[in-house]
């Protein structure tokens, strides 16, 4: 009886399929690039960019690290754990305060961030930085709304992109090979 509703329903479920395809892209791009990552590194995409931070910042506390990356103090600790177990990164004490310890890369880090591929993220922020402002505003709107539609606005979440805890164990996951 009502027939003439029906290609406004088929846009609907159109539109919708559109989006879902969309979110399962970004998704995906996501896990294959820290499959990729874990395959040429052995590393996962928060120990690449906390190493990248290392590097960046020169010398640097757990907890400067931990706001540059706007990660917990617990999170990068368990992070450094890690990798100092792989020999990637060593800690210091300051030598002018005691209290404060210093991360350093090692050789060994210096050289795995040389052949890293760039990480996701950082390809993201390139093309979102040349984007106009009403642009990303829009993205911004679009996603904070996508998250409150999947009840997600409340998830605690870091600006790095990757699947899982940030500070997941590599052998449970399977992530990279034990080394």
């Amino acid at each position: 009886m009502l027939g003439f509703l029906q290609p406004l329903r088929d846009s609907h479920l159109n539109s919708i399929e559109d989006v879902l395809v969309a979110l399962r892209r970004v998704i995906r791009a996501t896990d294959l690039h820290s499959k990729h990552l874990a395959k040429t590194t052995g590393l996962t995409s928060p120990q690449i960019l906390l190493l990248q931070t290392i590097r960046d910042q020169g010398e640097v506390t757990i907890g400067e690290i931990a706001t540059e990356m706007s990660l917990s103090q617990a999170t990068v600790t368990t992070i450094i754990d890690r990798l100092e177990k792989r020999g990637l990164v060593y800690r210091e004490r300051s030598k002018t305060d005691k209290r404060k310890v210093h991360a350093h890369l090692t050789d060994a880090a210096i050289e795995t961030l040389k052949s890293a591929p760039i990480p996701l993220q950082d390809q993201f922020s390139r093309q979102y930085a040349n984007l106009q402002d009403w642009e990303q505003a829009m993205i911004i709107s679009s996603l904070q709304r996508v998250a409150t539609m999947m009840d997600a606005q409340n998830i605690d979440a870091s600006p790095v992109l990757d699947l899982g805890t940030l500070d997941r164990h590599e052998e449970k996951t399977g992530a990279f090979p034990k080394s």
